[in-house]
């Protein structure tokens, strides 16, 4: 019965070390629901016989599950199945208000025996690399905000492509099994020819890319496409200590950080948003609808996105997606 359900090929085949073969053999029989909750499994004597292993490498493998909270062993019952637990890693960038409308939404679409593992890599190279431990079968699923760097991209390439799903970043999404990306090209462009008639209220439009931003460059890129097509007069702020708000100007902006700078340069100067200063952020947040009776926003479905990487880890389908950029007109604008 064990054999029909555990999926244990070449034992000595590899450098694996081969209690973690039998470790990653439960592991993902159980996540596969091939075995069930209270299922019984042999004693390590009888594994090690059917097996031909050692009484040894049986016991390491075991304690291991036990550890880990797949199997349990009582005098009278032997060792069996435990409650099912599915461990997940989430790694994403950095915390901000429209990533935790992604993470609660992720949190709340997910089945109660899911374990996720939440982390952030700051965009450091090193600690995306140690948060990925892509030793086979330490985690069920595996849902990535990269970041364009070639060794992230390497470490990213070892992960089992049916496990991973990469999110937010485009980092060669053709050769990518599972994807859920934002499209900050020409998605953003089409945002843009929707405001076009209320960008041309302003003399100019000033795109705001601080020095300390990770946004993609590639919106910056279609943005003059956009500025050019239309004739519309631009500029690129690049260092955040040039910004000085102008009247009769638009702004875009894609770090909250510089969208507070600008509404505080507004009050100080006494500029009314929408009709002396306009003003589009990108990613929408709560907070955003209340601010000055509203920011305008490029923004993806932060909940949508949340509920299809969900989705990933609940099922084996195939998640290839990107998700719809929109452009929310308010008052500053």
């Amino acid at each position: 019965m064990v054999d029909s359900k555990l999926r244990l090929k070449n034992i000595g085949n590899n450098d694996i070390p081969k209690y973690k073969k039998i470790f990653n053999a439960f592991k993902e029989s159980i996540e596969t629901n091939a075995f069930k909750p209270g299922d019984s499994i042999p004693s390590i004597n009888e594994f090690s016989k059917d097996y031909n292993l050692s009484r040894d490498t049986v016991f390491k493998a075991y304690t291991l599950l036990k550890q880990k909270g797949f199997i349990k062993s009582t005098p009278n019952k032997g060792y069996y199945i435990a409650d099912s637990k599915i461990k997940v890693l989430l790694l994403i960038s950095t915390f901000k208000a429209y990533k935790e409308v992604l993470y609660h939404s992720f949190m709340q679409n997910l089945p109660s025996n899911v374990i996720v593992d939440f982390q952030f890599h700051h965009y450091n190279v090193k600690n995306f690399k140690s948060m990925l431990d892509t030793e086979e079968g330490e985690y069920y699923k595996y849902i990535i905000m990269g970041f364009d760097h070639p060794e992230v991209k390497r470490a990213i390439s070892k992960i089992n492509r049916d496990r991973l799903l990469l999110i937010d970043w485009d980092l060669g999404s053709e050769k990518t099994k599972n994807y859920l990306l934002q499209d900050f090209g020409q998605g953003f462009y089409n945002c843009l020819e929707q405001g076009l008639h209320l960008f041309r209220k302003y003399k100019e439009i000033n795109f705001i890319y601080p020095e300390y931003t990770y946004h993609p460059w590639e919106s910056v890129e279609y943005f003059k496409k956009f500025c050019n097509a239309y004739n519309i007069k631009c500029s690129v702020t690049k260092n955040s200590r040039d910004l000085k708000v102008e009247k009769h100007t638009a702004y875009i902006t894609v770090n909250d950080r510089m969208l507070y700078n600008l509404l505080d340069q507004c009050i100080t100067e006494d500029l009314e948003l929408g009709k002396d200063v306009g003003l589009l952020s990108y990613n929408e947040t709560p907070i955003k609808r209340f601010i000055y009776k509203g920011i305008s926003v490029v923004s993806i479905d932060f909940k949508e996105f949340g509920a299809i990487a969900a989705e990933f880890v609940k099922s084996d389908k195939i998640i290839r997606k990107f998700l719809p950029t929109k452009l929310i007109v308010r008052d500053s604008l």
